[in-house]
């Protein structure tokens, strides 16, 4: 009997909103099998494709004899059926085109270009082997053997393999010269040399903080979760517990268990964390109770580093995931839980095709499963504490769990608010006020540590002449260029340009526009915050995070073990030292400036401001030792500022949700955002115009709908493109992709690029 098979073409274009079926070769059906990448015609013209669907029936109402065959695997099933179902409602939901969100399914350097060869089509390039081990073993006649007097490695080898069989790389470590010896022995068949997938950890740590100790006893909040997490799970129908934990309430505790119990059933899991900062950390507890078990995904890691860990993954080796945004995709079958933690940060939405949202798409992957979602957070989402209010989600019951205390004597720390208005009245030229001086200097006389954050990278915000005001920008974007002191240097933080440049009082400052020498720096940066606590703490360990000092692999892990293991030591940063970080030492957190993210002209502006300061202030007192917090801001009546000192969350959720609310944002609504770039102004406006055309004309008359712009986006160019987009709400049921994507495929597109985000969360 013929079989038929149904594959996505690895085809860039959003024309193919659809799979196409092929006939199976009889020669090709033991190959053939769902997450397979194969050749096929179409079109008169080679193209790779993935199949999602296998069958024994013919598509409805097609002759079986006019179903073009396959014509040849070109790799083995890389996702299950399952996680095809999930490529095929990404590619809906967001808008996207069908080979972009399958792409994101296959192991780490499978090429998609083909090339023919003597043996037929091969995939350009291979996919790396996954690292292995090779295992030294005794044969039969080496039990045996005896070597000659003057073989003293092989002598060694043969004693160490008289306790059984070992890895050749430890045999080396241990006896130089040991390769060559097994070499000689297996020729003479003494010993045998085998390979198996090598299990080694990457991102080890020496993070105090990467250790879990299993608690004697749990917090009653902890039990509350655990149950309705398990309830979740019976229920198999992708149910979501919501765990709203204060910061330091042990959440990391009730992921473990949970999974635990997941895999006691049998079943695997996969834990999201937001940032690559928080993987050795988060990677060392969970290895620290399920060992080997554990594979890490992130894009931080090699290729081959990230083929060992996904094929450890499809081997059934590691039946837990833990990594950033794409370890949703790992190959594992039977997932009974998936958690996302730290599930309000806006680093779970993707910024390019596809761009999905995580936990919307894990929703979707547990529903698939019949797995239970678990999202944690101390500051969740506005979406996903009004799903929980509302108690379901497009038929998935919304549950949350409250975690109100620390467990043992850990206290939520004090906070305090300085006003800067009064700092700038007393003529502090310092970013730092009276007060964190004052207590940063307490804090390292005590031996104890700070946290400092400040939400920009560079020794300054921009430089700007005093006589003329001009600001020097980036000339391939519209964004002004930010000051590094310590390599003088001019940067443009969208597209990474840099040009040399002098600051007054240096004699060689010269003004682009004016010529003049009063060049001055203006803003804070993290550079120049670094200075004045060598000059406040001389000799204290000062350690800096931020984009300038984390380029480097490994760099995060490195920074946050060198505060770690630094008795005084200071840690300041950017966002990414913000949440998740446990270091029960540090008993003094200062925020330098709360309101740079508060004047963003963005509605979730407020949240994230809220959020940030909430999950910085959860880094202090997390040991036995109380904690306290400074926020220096010039806005100290804002509700995001007065919420986080009184610890107040409910009175700034009630704020939020009334804006919101009038204003029609999410989670009330949906937002989408179609943007539109090209080389040439003119013909960046006329695209973005047809399309706000077509949405106009595909939404009039239907309730809820609105179509705002087309207007320039806030980076109105970026390397050397004009931007400019639409905007459109719409009712929380409406089908926005669908209706986005039919739109722009209306226009005439060509010479510009346009990007279709569902559900945006930028709109910069």
């Amino acid at each position: 009997m013929a079989r038929f098979a149904s594959l996505v073409l690895d085809i860039p274009t959003r024309a193919l909103t659809a799979p196409y079926d092929y006939a199976v070769p009889e020669e090709l059906e033991g190959d053939v099998a769902v997450g397979c990448t194969v050749l096929v015609n179409f079109s008169g013209r080679p193209a790779v494709g993935y199949v999602v669907a296998v069958s024994d029936d013919a598509p409805e109402g097609v002759d079986p004899e006019k179903v073009k065959p396959l014509e040849q695997v070109l790799a083995p099933s890389a996702f299950c059926s399952a996680q095809a179902r999930l490529g095929l409602w990404m590619a809906r939901e967001y808008a996207a085109p069908l080979n972009a969100c399958f792409r994101l399914l296959l192991p780490a350097g499978q090429t998609v270009k083909v090339t023919k060869g003597d043996n037929g089509w091969s995939l350009d390039g291979s996919v790396p082997d996954a690292p292995e081990d090779r295992w030294v073993a005794l044969t039969e006649k080496g039990r045996d053997f005896v070597p000659r007097a003057n073989a003293l490695r092989q002598r060694e080898v043969l004693e160490g393999l008289a306790e059984g069989p070992q890895r050749l790389a430890d045999l080396a470590a241990v006896s130089p010269g040991a390769r060559g010896a097994v070499t000689a022995l297996e020729k003479k068949g003494v010993v045998t040399v085998s390979s198996s997938l090598k299990t080694g950890a990457v991102d080890e740590t020496s993070l105090s903080s990467a250790r879990a100790p299993r608690p004697r006893v749990l917090t009653q909040g902890q039990r509350d979760a655990l149950s309705a997490i398990a309830r979740a799970r019976e229920a198999a129908d992708g149910s979501v517990v919501l765990v709203d934990g204060v910061t330091g309430s042990g959440k990391t505790e009730v992921y473990l268990q949970a999974i635990e119990e997941t895999l006691a059933q049998g079943r695997t899991a996969i834990v999201l964390v937001p940032e690559i900062s928080l993987t050795a950390q988060t990677v060392g507890r969970f290895r620290g109770r399920f060992g080997d078990e554990v594979s890490i995904l992130h894009s931080r890691l090699s290729t081959g580093e990230r083929r060992q860990q996904w094929e450890l993954a499809r081997t059934g080796h590691s039946r837990v995931v833990v990594g950033a945004r794409s370890a949703l995709f790992a190959p594992l079958d039977n997932v009974g839980l998936i958690v996302v933690d730290e599930e309000h940060e806006q680093s779970y939405k993707q910024d390019q095709a596809p761009r999905y949202h995580a936990r919307e798409t894990a929703a979707e992957l547990a529903r698939l499963h019949g797995a239970a979602l678990v999202l944690g957070s101390a500051t969740p989402s506005m979406e996903s504490l009004e799903r929980c209010r509302e108690g379901s989600w497009r038929g998935v019951p919304w549950v949350r769990a409250s975690m109100p205390e620390r467990p043992g004597s850990a206290v939520l720390p004090a906070v305090s608010v300085v006003d800067m208005r009064e700092q700038f009245r007393d003529r502090n030229g310092s970013p730092l006020s009276a007060p964190l001086r004052k207590a940063l200097l307490e804090t390292h006389a005590a031996g104890e540590k700070s946290v400092l954050l400040l939400n920009r990278r560079g020794f300054a915000s921009f430089l700007m002449c005093r006589d003329c005001g001009c600001v020097p920008t980036c000339p391939h974007c519209s964004t002004s260029l930010t000051y590094h002191e310590r390599t003088r240097e001019l940067a443009c933080h969208t597209c990474g340009s840099r040009w040399p440049a002098r600051a007054y009082p240096d004699p060689g400052t010269v003004c682009p526009s004016c010529g003049s020498r009063y060049l001055g720096a203006y803003g804070i940066g993290t550079q120049r915050v670094e200075d004045e606590l060598r000059a406040l703490l001389p000799g204290a360990p000062i350690v800096r995070m931020d984009a300038d000092t984390t380029k480097a692999k490994g760099a995060h892990q490195k920074l946050l073990e060198e505060f770690d293991a630094s008795p005084g030591a200071v840690l300041v940063g950017t966002q990414m030292i913000a949440k998740g970080l446990d270091f029960p030492d540090v008993t003094l957190v200062g925020v330098v400036n709360a309101d740079t993210s508060l004047k963003l002209p963005d509605f979730r502006a407020a949240e994230r401001t809220y959020g940030l300061l909430e999950q910085v202030a959860g880094r202090a007192g997390r040991g036995e030792k109380p904690g306290r917090v400074l926020i220096q801001t010039y806005w100290p009546t804002h509700p995001a500022i007065t919420s986080v000192a009184q610890h107040n969350r409910a009175a700034f959720v009630r704020y939020e949700m009334a804006m919101r609310r009038e204003a029609d944002y999410p989670p009330f609504t949906r937002l989408g955002n179609v943007t539109v770039s090209s080389t040439n102004e003119g013909l960046a406006e006329r695209v973005v115009t047809q399309v706000a055309d077509e949405l106009r004309a595909a939404t009039a008359g239907r309730p809820g709908w609105r179509v705002l712009g087309p207007t320039d986006c806030l980076k109105a160019k970026a390397k050397d493109r004009y931007r400019r987009h639409v905007l459109v709400k719409a009712p929380l049921s409406a089908d926005l992709g669908a209706v986005l994507a039919e739109a722009c495929r209306e226009v005439d597109s060509r010479g510009t690029s346009v990007a279709i985000d569902v559900d945006a969360c930028d709109l910069m």
